[in-house]
């Protein structure tokens, strides 16, 4: 019988979506991947990369997740878990319950502010910037060539140089 390996938390990063949370966990060429989904739970766990690191996350939900609906992918570079919130519309400010892991960080690359979002005020953003492109109209063209003697600056100076 063989001495059980360690094993180490693989590192991980998320973000928010409005009917989602996603979990990508960074774990190169992963072998044996198993992630099982709880209400309040998911436990992910692989063997990766040519030294064949055992890897297992234990991550205690922020809230509750529809496990028969959640599910994940495997590639070669991650494994992608979609986490489907049971309460849908409701915005999670982090993942975990407790306590921040060191392994877990914010996916930014894929995170954005959904929860403000409506289609009446990107209406209404649409409005403000065709009422900014049309102010002014024609009458006023500034100089942007600097030829205006009136306007010179008085930090026009030269600067000197980086030593």
């Amino acid at each position: 019988m063989t001495s059980r390996q360690e094993m180490h938390p693989a590192s991980a990063k998320w973000y928010d979506k409005r009917d989602s949370v996603f979990i990508e966990f960074c774990v190169v060429d992963s072998k044996d991947v198993k992630v099982t989904f709880d209400k309040t739970k998911c436990v992910f766990s692989c063997v990766g990369g040519t030294d064949n690191v055992k890897h297992e996350n234990e991550i205690e939900l922020f809230d509750a997740i529809d496990q028969n609906e959640s599910n994940h992918k495997r590639t070669d570079r991650s494994v992608l878990c979609q986490l489907r919130k049971a309460e849908v519309g409701k915005s999670w400010p982090r993942l975990t319950k407790d306590k921040p892991q060191r392994w877990l960080t914010v996916d930014f690359n894929n995170w954005k502010e959904w929860e403000d979002d409506s289609d009446e005020e990107m209406g209404n953003f649409d409005q403000f910037s065709d009422m900014m492109n049309n102010m002014g109209g024609d009458d006023f063209q500034p100089d942007l060539d600097g030829d205006d003697d009136e306007s010179a600056d008085s930090d026009d100076e030269k600067m000197p140089d980086l030593e």
